[in-house]
């Protein structure tokens, strides 16, 4: 079985290979709007889920062979966290959540790192990605992340973290304790290959941006 999954939602996507690379022969999933990445990817969802006020009808009438699951516009979730949910049902252990960044809504942006944050918790590989962007769940442990030399990728903590190291960077860091909201883990870049990241206790997330040479 398969239990590889994209999850198209509503945010900007900017496809490129590292894009194609990322969603390649996992199953399809559209989140309400998020449809409408289907043709840049060349993919066909196997299911559509959502409200659906974010769907117009000319998109709708372009995919009536695709199966829709409604839901109300009053609802506890959001159309993506539906998706994410769908995915996890048809025994998802890997999930790209393309289209989660940089969307309109700021909330529903912030939104989807903390549900991955949860979602890696619980055990499932989940990458989210805008293609300017991606963004890597960090708990207690390791995470290899490949980057393009020069690439620029912060560490952002949603708690204190401890014991934080990041090796194969211009600005590596050895079992660092790293205060809730402090900035020193902005703006680093990668030296090319795989960085290593590892934490010993604490919650965060690792944003990249892959084609972003500038200087720090």
């Amino acid at each position: 079985m398969n239990r590889s999954f994209t999850i198209l939602l509503g945010g900007a996507l900017a496809v490129d290979a590292r894009v194609r690379a990322l969603v390649a022969e996992s199953r399809v999933i559209a989140a309400d709007g998020g449809m409408r990445h289907a043709a840049a990817l060349s993919v066909t969802p196997e299911v559509w889920v959502g409200d659906f006020d974010s769907s117009e009808s000319d998109l709708i009438g372009r995919y009536p062979k695709i199966e829709r699951r409604n839901f109300p516009p009053a609802k506890n979730l959001t159309d993506g966290a539906l998706a994410v949910e769908e995915a996890i049902d048809r025994g998802a252990r890997r999930i790209v959540m393309a289209g989660a960044l940089q969307g309109a809504r700021t909330d529903h942006g912030l939104m989807n790192m903390l549900l991955a944050v949860r979602l890696a918790g619980e055990g499932t590989e989940i990458i989210l990605t805008s293609g300017e962007e991606e963004a890597y769940p960090l708990l207690a442990g390791e995470i290899t992340v490949d980057m393009p030399e020069g690439a620029l990728f912060s560490v952002l903590g949603f708690s204190a973290l401890e014991g934080l190291s990041i090796d194969n960077a211009v600005y590596p860091l050895d079992d660092f304790a790293l205060p809730f909201g402090v900035a020193r883990a902005v703006s680093n870049k990668a030296r090319g290959g795989p960085v290593r990241f590892a934490l010993k206790n604490g919650v965060g997330i690792i944003i990249l941006r892959p084609h972003d040479f500038s200087g720090v």
